[in-house]
C-alpha cells in the first residue's frame, strides 16, 4: 500500500535519530508488511477447477486480476526505472511481483478486519499523521515531490494514511494497547547491548587547505608549503581563522570558515587524522601535508570514547527501538491469524 511506502521513506535516516514521539503517534504509520512471501501450499486453485480468465488471487472475494498486477508493476518499475541494472530487470519484475500479490492479500486482509471491528479515523487523526511525515521528511524533499515520485494525488495519499491510522488502531488493540517496553526490559536490553552503546573518540575541526596536485613539481610543493606557513603565521599573529578560510583556502568548507564538523577516527586521511586527534582544544597546528594539499588545522572540540549512560542518553533510543520491534511482532502475529482465516486463492501467473 502506497501509505506504507510514503511512511516508510521517512524512516532511519542513517546515523541519525527517529524524531521525537508525539502524543499520536501511535496513531500515524502502520508498520511495514512483512516480506513477499511465496503462495501459501494450502490454498493454490485446484487443479481440476476452472480457473477464473485472468485472475492472479482471489482473497474472501477481493480479487485481483492479471491487467490491475501488471498496471502496478509498470508503475513501480518506472519509479526504480534508474535503480536497476538491465541485467537484472527480469529477476526485479519477479521479485515486485511477488510483492505486489502479497501486498494485495495483506491489504484486503487488514481491510476487511478493521471494518469488521468497525476501526476508524478522524480528519484530526490524519491531519497529525501529514504534518509527521512533513517533519520527517528528507532535507529538500517536500510532500509534493514525494506525492509525485509515488503517482498519487493528495486524495489518494489522505486516504491511504487513514487507512494506516485504522491499521495501526488495529495493532495495538490486538496487544491490548501494550507495546511499550518496561524498565526491566529497556534495563536487560542494555546490558545486554553495551557494545552499541559505545562512543567513539570524536573532534570538532576547522582547517585550511593549499591544495596541491598531482602535476605539482617540487618547486610548486615549496611554494605552496610556504604560503601555508605563512597563513599559520598570520593566525597564530590574531588573524580570524573563518575570515582566513574564506579569503585563502582551497577546500569548499571555506563557506562555513573551514569547519569539518565532527568526525572519529577512520573518517579522515592519516596524517589529518593523527593530527587532529593530537592537537590540543584550540591549538593552531603545524602544518600538515596530506595527498590534498597542505592543511592548518584547529581543534574546536574534542569528546573522548565512552559508553552512553542509561537513563541520560540510552534509554529513549532503546525505548523507541524495542517499541517498534513490539508493534512488528504484534503486526506479524496478526497477519498470521488473519491469513489462517481468509480464503485465499492463487492462480497460475
Amino acid at each position: 500500500a502506497i501509505c506504507l511506502l510514503l511512511l516508510s521513506l521517512t524512516a532511519c535516516n542513517p546515523g541519525g535519530e527517529k524524531p521525537a514521539a508525539s502524543k499520536s503517534d501511535a496513531q500515524v504509520a502502520a508498520p511495514p508488511p512483512p516480506p513477499a512471501q511465496q503462495p501459501l501450499p494450502q490454498s493454490p486453485a485446484s487443479p481440476d477447477a476452472a480457473i477464473p480468465a485472468n485472475l492472479v488471487v482471489d482473497v474472501n472475494g477481493h480479487k485481483m486480476t492479471q491487467e490491475q498486477l501488471n498496471a502496478e508493476l509498470s508503475k513501480r518499475l518506472l519509479a526504480m526505472k534508474d535503480q536497476i541494472p538491465q541485467d537484472r530487470l527480469q529477476q526485479a519484475k519477479d521479485s515486485i511481483k511477488k510483492r505486489l500479490v502479497d501486498d494485495f492479500v495483506i491489504r484486503n486482509l487488514l481491510m476487511d478486519e478493521v471494518n469488521r471491528q468497525k476501526i476508524t479515523a478522524t480528519d484530526k487523526d490524519v491531519g497529525e499523521a501529514v504534518d509527521q511525515l512533513k517533519s520527517t521528511l528528507p532535507p529538500g524533499v517536500t510532500i509534493d515531490e514525494l506525492m509525485k515520485r509515488n503517482q498519487v494525488t493528495s486524495e489518494q495519499m489522505h486516504e491511504e494514511i487513514r487507512f494506516g491510522i485504522r491499521i495501526n488502531k488495529l495493532v495495538l488493540t490486538s496487544t491490548g494497547g501494550k507495546t511499550k517496553p518496561t524498565d526491566k526490559e529497556i534495563t536487560s536490553f542494555y546490558q545486554k547491548n553495551k557494545e552499541k552503546f559505545k562512543l567513539p573518540e570524536s573532534a570538532h575541526v576547522r582547517h585550511i587547505l593549499v591544495a596541491k596536485t598531482t602535476g605539482d613539481d617540487e618547486k610548486t610543493k615549496a611554494e605552496k608549503k610556504a604560503k601555508a606557513d605563512d597563513l599559520r603565521k598570520q593566525l597564530l599573529g590574531g588573524a580570524d581563522f573563518a575570515k582566513t578560510a574564506l579569503t585563502s583556502s582551497d577546500c569548499p568548507s571555506k563557506q562555513t570558515g573551514g569547519d569539518l564538523g565532527t568526525f572519529t577516527r577512520g573518517q579522515m586521511v592519516k596524517p589529518f587524522e593523527d593530527a587532529a586527534f593530537s592537537q590540543k582544544k584550540g591549538e593552531i597546528g603545524p602544518v600538515v601535508e596530506t595527498d590534498f594539499g597542505y592543511h592548518i588545522i584547529q581543534v574546536l572540540e574534542k569528546n573522548s570514547s565512552k559508553t552512553m549512560s542509561l537513563d541520560a542518553e540510552a534509554k529513549e533510543k532503546i525505548t523507541a527501538f524495542l517499541t517498534q520491534q513490539k508493534h512488528q511482532q504484534a503486526f506479524d502475529r496478526l497477519i498470521k491469524g488473519l491469513r489462517g482465516k481468509a480464503k485465499i486463492v492463487y492462480y497460475g501467473q
